[in-house]
């Protein structure tokens, strides 16, 4: 259940969240970024619980460390956001660095009941999170309220699926079978997608639905450029449907995840490739090439040499060097701004047997891994236990 959004900050008037199950309270912090947006709304609704939509709108301090920022409503633009106001809520599920700073001044004013759950990482000391759900481009270290996941949280509801794959069924069954559906994202730092990368994706991808005798589905997003589009859809010599991504334009990606037989994904999005891996297909990953900058760099070095300090004994415990311990301090305290890193995702779906890289043979393993929605949903049900 989703409420309008009033307007204005109220910073004055204090109340307690309300303690019964049936009258729980739960608020969702949106922002305009839709891949947030659609994790926090499928956790929201595997949980079952009426909630309220919560959308912030930020002015220029948002720009400031959180650290800077704190606990505070500093950062909102009073007169386009939401206003959050008491009754203050049981629970609140926020992502993003932005959100951290008005989570925090929530349970502040809730005297420390509102419970925190934040997806992703919360850029902040991760003590102050009631729990928080992540994923290995993250790095986060093993803490007792941390959920390391395999997949993000994003899921399509079946009867979009569906409804998609009426639409567009009669345009794509023409095309020879099988379908190998190529889904395309852009350059996101430290990641970068040019037009000679996209031509090699393109021949790539080319060569693998030619080798099965079938047709590409390609669809692009809103962050490839036009130039890459070119280049992309110069490379591909085999039948394909080519959908160029614009602006109020209807997109098949939808219809692309309940009809393609295997997926060819860039790898600069989780969330693109959580939506292949769960359909249970063959999913091939392009990674993209880096271009990180110096204090991305630094940190990884710092994190790689933590790493080495990282001892697992006999007895199957995780023991911990004092290098390792250190780093986890500086990233629990939010002095070190843990990179994504995208290699330890791929890496992770390689591992479970749910991806392989482009080029390879994909051959499924058995060590599928459980619904990471319900186990997110299971632990935060388990925080009012």
């Amino acid at each position: 259940m989703t409420l309008p959004a009033a307007t204005g900050i109220d910073e004055t008037e204090d109340a307690v969240p309300c303690a019964s199950a049936a009258l729980r309270r739960v608020w969702l912090l949106t922002t305009e970024r839709a891949g947030d947006r659609a994790q926090i709304l499928a956790l929201a609704q595997a949980l079952g619980w009426p909630f309220e939509e919560k959308r912030l709108v930020f002015n220029k301090r948002y720009k400031l460390p959180n650290v800077v920022l704190g606990a505070s409503t500093r950062s909102l633009d009073r007169e386009a956001s939401c206003r959050p106001a008491p009754p203050w809520p049981d629970l609140v599920i926020a992502s993003g660095r932005r959100c951290t700073p008005v989570a925090r001044w929530i349970r502040k004013r809730s005297g420390g009941r509102t419970r925190l759950v934040h997806i992703g990482r919360p850029w902040a000391p991760l003590r102050h999170f009631d729990l928080i759900v992540t994923t290995p481009q993250y790095c986060l270290p093993r803490r007792s309220n941390v959920l390391h996941n395999t997949l993000t949280l994003n899921r399509v509801d079946p009867a979009r699926l569906a409804e998609a794959a009426d639409a567009w069924k009669s345009q794509l069954e023409r095309l020879p079978k099988p379908h190998v559906a190529l889904v395309i994202g852009g350059s996101a730092r430290p990641y970068h997608l040019d037009a000679a990368t996209a031509r090699k994706l393109g021949r790539q991808a080319n060569a693998l639905a030619a080798a099965a005798g079938g047709a590409l589905l390609v669809t692009t997003s809103r962050r490839t450029e036009a130039g890459v589009v070119d280049a992309l859809f110069e490379a591909i010599s085999c039948p394909a449907y080519r959908h160029r991504w614009t602006e109020g334009a209807e997109n098949p990606y939808l219809a692309f995840l309940s009809l393609a037989d295997s997926f060819v994904v860039t790898g600069d999005s989780a969330s693109m490739l959580s939506e292949a891996c769960a359909t249970g297909k063959p999913v091939f990953v392009f990674p993209l090439p880096e271009r990180p900058d110096r204090k991305m760099r630094n940190a990884r070095r710092l994190r790689a040499l933590a790493a080495r300090h990282r001892k697992r004994p006999d007895a199957g415990r995780e023991r911990e060097g004092w290098l390792a311990r250190a780093y986890d301090s500086l990233v629990d305290l939010g002095l070190i701004k843990s990179t994504r890193d995208m290699s330890q995702f791929h890496r992770s779906l390689i591992d479970r047997g749910l991806a392989v890289r482009l080029g390879e043979t994909f051959a499924a393993q058995a060590d599928r891994p459980a619904d990471d929605l319900e186990r997110a949903a299971a632990r935060v049900r388990a925080l009012f236990s």
